[in-house]
């Protein structure tokens, strides 16, 4: 386990998972690409608004953390335990937010999968109850 002091270079992959955490609840998007390899293959689940894989530290943050800025007020992803198993990071969270269009909120639970090499994340898949967020977008 790493100390304060040195948490923010940590190339440990619990401390590049949770840093990437910190700056999107933060909406640092720059850090939040500091945390993510030139290659990235980042996953959005079939069924969630944003399903799809997208590639490159730009790509994801337009494509997802900017999209759902612009769709929900508060998104936040709540992380809340973590099982590492070499440069696996399994992360066992919940999604809250209040979507624009309908006012509706979402509390949902969500299993977050990374593979972090060299201090940065190389691959994502999120695993989410795609229904409870689909719900809160339909009036």
């Amino acid at each position: 386990m790493t100390g304060p002091s040195d948490f923010a270079t940590s190339p440990a992959p619990a401390d590049v998972v949770r840093r990437q955490y910190i700056a999107s609840a933060d909406g640092d998007l720059e850090a939040l690409r500091a945390t993510l390899a030139p290659d990235v293959e980042w996953t959005e689940m079939a069924g969630f608004p944003l399903a799809g894989t997208y590639r490159t530290p730009e790509g994801v943050t337009s494509a997802v953390m900017e999209r759902l800025a612009e769709e929900w007020d508060g998104w936040a992803a709540h992380d809340d335990t973590y099982v590492v198993d070499g440069e696996n990071v399994v992360v066992l969270a919940r999604y809250t937010a209040t979507n624009k269009a309908t006012g509706k909120d979402i509390d949902v639970r969500v299993a977050h999968h990374f593979t972090v090499r060299g201090g940065l994340i190389v691959r994502f898949e999120q695993f989410v109850d795609t229904a409870k967020v689909r719900e809160a977008m339909e009036d």
